[in-house]
């Protein structure tokens, strides 16, 4: 592709950690102005390759040139003054610092004798956050705001730098429709001021509405890059997988059993007040609405996470308001957690302890003893159906990609044989393969008469496997929707209005 000179250019990049060999001998130019990118199956190589960019790893072979210089960053903080800033998948703020604190960390105003100007530091806060549309208050912690919102704050932190290469690993996973678009307008403005973008997704639709260029890595090779207006999703998936993906949506179950679970006029203020609703039998809901509307609120609080102040909940007819996850499981009540790696799993334990942690007392026997061996073939059954790799039980979870965690974490709720299983945001970081895979497994346990309840930033991801969606919108329920009801402009009208 004719352009701008490459800003970043890298040249017969290698990487192994111990005996995996992750990058073999990949090279790519990015350019000034505009952006590159970077797409492939979860394991594929594409944030090894973006932590050596950004002087979080080395490579063990090949170059990074920086201006047509090579560059060898001793750790992210020289990257930084170089130039080159990350929006990584996994969120790395520091939670009990304030929002201001993690936007200008280590860089915050001082006067002469080193204090640190608070009013200037929360001016500067508010306004990098009000280019991006987003109004919070900068002094409190990080910690006491959703996902979504601190993912925002991630991006903004990154913005503050000033960098001439940014590099987005899977930015928009947490937000929803109306904060990407917002995106696309802050990634337009970089683009005018010469700054060079590399977008990871595994969103191709996004993938396609941002890039100039695409490259695609499988296995740790560079199948090939090609410029934006000559790729189509299908080819990209084909360059990814070695193979086509006809549909990620399957057949919608019937959704036709009995009610199962039933909500009325739950409460717990300010995040969500007088919710009811109803999850029948073999029925995937959906829950959709902006960041904010209250979704995740609800979901804890049906898993006892959050004590609500008021309402009542029943499964199978009878009461089951829950005081704690533990009691919640024990009623079949599961709910896979949006952040996987702050809630959802132990990750400097292995796979197997984490496939097992929800379900460990199923696997005693009569004198209290754990039965390992049948503990071992439960855990490698669901490396295998969910394809998780390494293909290893006993490897640590810290060590997986995020996609593979994602499967660790679905297979630690399907242990537990749920009766009703919440999904809150079960393909973030996902790859589109494993997301079909993911699909096809909701679709299979709706089929088995459990009842799943869905949340996710993808609109089309909830009208894809949803049977009807509940649409929230500030806290409350604004409407339940049935069957073809339920279009993106009805959903939106009803979270907007």
């Amino acid at each position: 592709m004719t352009g701008p000179a490459p800003l970043l250019q890298l040249r017969g990049i290698s990487k192994s950690f111990g005996r995996n060999q992750v990058l073999s001998d990949v090279s790519l130019a990015v350019r000034a102005g505009q952006v590159h990118a970077l797409v492939g199956e979860n394991g594929a190589g594409k944030s090894t390759l973006m932590n050596i960019i950004g002087g979080i790893h080395r490579p063990d072979a090949g170059a990074v040139l920086l201006g047509g210089r090579p560059v060898s960053f001793a750790g992210p903080l020289q990257a930084i003054k170089s130039g080159v800033s990350i929006v990584h998948q996994e969120l790395s703020l520091a939670p009990n610092l304030s929002v201001a604190q993690n936007i200008f960390s280590h860089r915050e105003p001082v006067t002469r004798l080193g204090f640190i100007r608070w009013r200037e530091l929360y001016r500067l806060a508010e306004d990098i956050l009000s280019r991006m549309g987003l109004h919070i208050d900068v002094t409190r912690p990080a910690a006491s705001f959703s996902v979504a919102v601190q993912q925002l704050v991630e991006i903004a932190k990154a913005l503050s730098q000033n960098a001439r290469i940014l590099i987005m690993d899977e930015p928009t996973s947490a937000l929803s429709d109306h904060e990407i678009e917002r995106l696309y307008g802050i990634i337009g403005d970089l683009k005018s001021q010469g700054v060079a973008v590399v977008f990871i997704s595994h969103k191709l639709g996004e993938v396609l509405k941002v890039a100039d260029e695409v490259s695609v890595l499988r296995d740790g090779l560079l199948v090939g890059t090609l410029p934006a207006e000559q790729a189509s999703r299908d080819e990209i998936i084909r360059m990814m997988v070695g193979r086509h993906i006809d549909d990620i949506y399957p057949p919608k179950p019937e959704g036709e059993g009995g009610e199962l679970l039933s909500v009325h006029g739950l409460t717990r203020e300010p995040a969500f007040r007088d919710v009811s609703f109803t999850l029948r039998r073999g029925e995937i809901l959906g829950l959709a609405g902006l960041v904010g509307a209250g979704r995740t609120e609800v979901a804890r609080a049906v898993f006892g996470a959050d004590r609500p102040d008021s309402g009542s909940l029943l499964l199978e007819g009878k009461p089951a308001l829950n005081s704690s996850p533990a009691e919640a499981i024990s009623r079949g009540i599961c709910y896979l957690t949006e952040d996987r790696k702050a809630l959802g799993l132990f990750l400097k334990m292995p796979v197997r302890a984490n496939i097992t942690g929800a379900s460990r007392r199923s696997f005693a026997g009569a004198a209290g003893m754990l039965k390992h061996d049948r503990i071992r073939r439960e855990s490698m059954g669901y490396v295998d159906e969910l394809g998780i790799r390494p293909f290893d039980d006993l490897a640590n979870v810290v060590s997986l990609s995020g996609g593979n965690q994602q499967k660790v974490l679905l297979a630690k709720w399907l242990c537990a044989g749920p009766k009703v299983l919440i999904v809150d945001e079960p393909t973030r970081g996902v790859d589109v393969g494993a997301k079909a895979q993911i699909h096809r497994r909701l679709r299979e346990l709706a089929d088995q008469g459990i009842g799943v309840i869905v949340i996710s930033s993808e609109l089309p991801e909830v009208l894809g496997l949803s049977n009807r969606v509940a649409v929230f919108r500030e806290g409350r329920l604004a409407a339940v929707l049935e069957g073809d009801e339920a279009t993106q402009e009805t959903v939106m009208r009803y979270a907007t209005a």
